[in-house]
């Protein structure tokens, strides 16, 4: 037997909208190098854009957990992803509002001879200087830089959007799927939802691919290339799309019934269920004057659960060992696109595309084989948490390996090189000028890097003392650039081109790292799947909700909330080369100590792993010690865990609520 045919429409509704939730979430960290580009504001920042998801979601959790069952679920769900939608939609809206990106501060190519790109020998300083009232025109329009703040705020709307969808979702279907089959529509559920990160990745590739107001300029006159450093993406038309399509995915949610009049349950039940409401209107009057009495004691009773769940040592090390575990993957999974940028020098349109083809089928195979090894082998609490130990090791193991496949900084005239080529230097602070462009009175705030014949990059044409130009198939060529001929470079073209200079020796790194990624995210989301079942048997029967409510609020507070942020700090500081805004503040990080920045990235993962993989031998001796010599089955709470061959038991008992227990729905795990 099957599900009733609204039933049947509600499934399908509720996968639509778990393709969407997904969808939003990958589109979100994908984007988050081009936000930070378009709104001229730093990784921490944007780490805060990514974190208000969290925040909004927190803001409903309690309402939703507590009044979601008692009221229309269906429409609670509709109502979530409609305002999913509109979130999606207020993110992507500031694009309409700031005007065409400016990559650069020179409005006319054709200038160029007359413009401060040239170095222009004998030429007073202030001729390059920004005029007072140039000055003042750009801080008019720099207000509009504060529009990342409507980003994070329909981000955060994006958050309370999703909230009610998994955990009404499940338990709609939990309580009205005939005996024996919820556990086979909830997998259904879940498979058909690794749709939303495969389109998310690809969606996101294309939209990297085009320029960022394209449809509004003339694609021809952007002189910049998806390796530039200023370049950025048409990244609101994901959001745009994903709004468009969370909005179209709650219409069916409205024109569901709040218990279907078909359910097998109700018929069952519907004798029982109309006494009890005859009781609990007769004695309603009597209620209402009880529940004043009582609910001291209820709030004494919920003080000694909290009190029981927080004295739980078992629960405690847990607690710290997946907040550690997880905000290791969060953190490194919203800057992950960035790293594959800096180090590899890859655009942000090939690692989306090349990530999402290969990752999401690897991570879905481990969560598959994860949970069919734990219900396969029957095993216990200790076998569960050494399985998890085992999957983390692994993945520890393959992280480690991604330090030999960092690749040496750009050689970068005035940032890793003396202005010369010469010689490295080990402070970008404050790079004196050379000889070579000593007269030119370059401005150093200037950012338009030209990679010279001698494959040395050059933060502008003035600084590389390029004193001509021209046209060569149709780009832009300086030539007579006094830095690249006293480098040592014996030719006598001493020219340059628009661009920073491609990585060399990096390919065979870059295709070894995305290997060992693959591997690394299915050790990952095969342990993934036991997090949910140690925390169960941790605690007692009664105290599992709190305590997965308890353990869902650390996460999202500390995890998906705090991880971006401090991520995003500590690669701030490998920055070497901050843009200036027009108001002279410092905007987007334009080029990294790629070496600094891979050591720092990894080394956060690595250390959050490590302190993780001590916390696993410490609860596994915790665990030992308590249920020192009786029988294992009886970590258990009581005969439940022995049922693990009973899909129903095993979702009855909460084993399928994952998703909404996990740290962040941005995430594909």
């Amino acid at each position: 037997s099957a599900l009733s045919s609204f039933s049947q429409i509600f499934l399908a509704a509720l996968s639509y909208s778990y393709i969407c939730k997904a969808l939003g979430g990958i589109c979100m960290k994908s984007s988050i190098t081009q936000i930070e580009r378009r709104f001229d504001i730093s990784s921490s920042t944007a780490g805060l854009i990514d974190g208000s998801f969290e925040i909004g979601n927190l803001l409903v959790i309690v309402f939703v957990s507590y009044f979601g069952s008692k009221l229309h679920r269906p429409k609670l769900i509709g109502i979530g992803c409609f305002i999913m939608g509109v979130g999606a939609i207020l993110t992507a809206l500031p694009h309409f509002f700031m005007g065409y990106y400016r990559y650069s501060t020179e409005n006319d190519i054709n200038s160029l001879e007359n413009s401060t790109l040239m170095c222009l020998v004998n030429q007073t300083a202030s001729f390059t200087e920004t005029s007072p009232g140039i000055v003042k025109k750009g801080c008019e329009k720099e207000s509009k830089s504060y529009m990342w703040i409507y980003v994070l705020m329909g981000n955060m709307l994006r958050g309370i959007g999703e909230t009610p969808i998994v955990p009404l979702g499940v338990s709609y279907i939990d309580d009205f799927a005939e005996e024996g089959h919820s556990s086979m529509y909830l997998g259904i559920l879940h498979s058909v939802a690794m749709i939303g990160p495969i389109l998310g990745f690809i969606f996101s590739s294309v939209s990297a691919r085009l320029y960022v107001d394209v449809g509004f300029v003339d694609l021809k006159s952007i002189r910049i290339t998806p390796k530039d450093a200023r370049w950025v993406g048409a990244w609101w038309l994901n959001f745009i799309a994903m709004g468009l399509l969370s909005i179209i995915s709650s219409i069916p949610f409205f024109f569901l019934p709040k218990i279907p009049k078909t359910s097998q349950k109700e018929r069952k039940n519907s004798a029982s269920l109309h006494v009890l409401k005859i009781e609990e209107e007769k004695n309603l009057k009597a209620n209402l004057t009880k529940q004043e009495k009582q609910a001291p004691v209820n709030l004494t009773g919920f003080l000694q659960s909290l009190k029981s769940i927080l004295t739980n040592h078992i629960f405690l090390i847990f607690l710290v060992l997946t907040l550690l575990q997880i905000s290791s993957f969060i953190g490194s999974f919203t800057y992950l696109f960035k790293f594959i940028e800096q180090q590899f020098g890859q655009s942000a349109s090939q690692a989306n595309f090349l990530l999402g083809v290969i990752t999401i089928p690897a991570m879905s195979t481990g969560m598959f084989i994860g949970g069919y090894i734990v219900k396969r082998f029957k095993l216990t609490v200790i076998g569960i948490v050494k399985f998890a130990f085992f999957t983390t090791f692994m993945s520890y193991a393959f992280q480690l390996l991604y330090f030999p496949l960092l690749c040496e900084n750009k050689a970068f005239a005035g940032l890793t090189l003396t202005y010369d080529g010469m010689n490295p230097v080990d402070s970008h602070t404050d790079v004196p000028l050379s000889y070579c462009n000593l007269d030119c009175s370059c401005d150093k705030n200037q950012w338009e890097p030209i990679c010279g014949k001698n494959g040395v990059t050059y933060i502008s044409p003035c600084l590389a003392g390029c004193k001509s130009r021209g046209d060569k198939n149709n780009s832009t060529v300086f030539y007579d650039c006094s830095c690249i001929s006293d480098s040592g470079f014996q030719n006598t073209n001493h020219s340059a081109h628009f661009g920073e200079c491609p990585k060399v020796n990096c390919k065979t790194k870059y295709y070894l790292y995305i290997l060992f990624q693959v591997i690394h995210s299915y050790f990952v989301a095969m342990g993934s799947t036991s997090f949910i079942l140690i925390l169960m048997k941790a605690v007692q029967p009664e105290l599992k909700s709190l305590a997965m409510g308890f353990h869902s609020l650390v996460i999202r507070t500390l995890g998906g909330i705090l991880a971006p942020v401090y991520y995003g700090a500590l690669i701030d500081r490998t920055c070497i080369k901050w843009s200036v805004t027009s108001c002279g503040a410092r905007g987007a990080c334009r080029a990294y100590n790629a070496r600094l920045f891979g050591n720092i990235y990894l080394g956060l993962n690595t250390s959050l792993k490590t302190a993780a993989l001590l916390l696993y031998l410490v609860l596994l001796f915790a665990l030992k010690k308590t249920y020192k010599g009786k029988d294992s089955k009886t970590l258990e709470n009581g005969k439940k865990f022995t049922e693990e061959g009973n899909p129903e038991s095993v979702n009855k008992s909460g084993y399928y609520y994952v998703p909404s227990d996990a740290p962040s729905n941005e995430t594909p795990l």
